[in-house]
């Protein structure tokens, strides 16, 4: 995998067949998918809950805790890409133009 190019577009792919071959689209409904999103980000969350700000700078210096904020990132990445792929949103399109959304409503000084 690490030689082929990745894009998102391929990832969602490989996410839907992943889900496909387990029969599991029809619980891919946008509700299912922003709960579980949601479920996972709180994940995330909760690796960082209880640390100082200097710790949380610090955590992938913990191989243990490097996994886990890598898998959780995964997670969240994965659910975020099928509920844009049901929903039909271009996810680096929303990203590009919210960005310059936020340049307008935030210029720089």
């Amino acid at each position: 995998m690490t030689e082929q190019h990745l894009d998102v577009a391929r990832l969602q792919r490989r996410l839907a067949e992943f889900a496909a071959a387990r029969n599991w689209q029809p619980f891919h409904t946008p509700k299912n998918l922003v709960s579980a999103l949601s479920v996972e980000a709180s994940e995330l969350v909760e690796i960082f809950q209880w640390l100082t700000p200097e710790e949380s700078g610090r955590v992938m210096e913990d191989p243990d805790t490097a996994h886990r904020v890598t898998d959780e990132v995964a997670d969240v990445l994965a659910y975020l890409l099928q509920l844009c792929e049901v929903l039909g949103v271009d996810p680096l399109a929303a990203l590009d133009a919210k960005i310059d959304r936020n340049e307008h409503r935030f210029p720089a000084p």
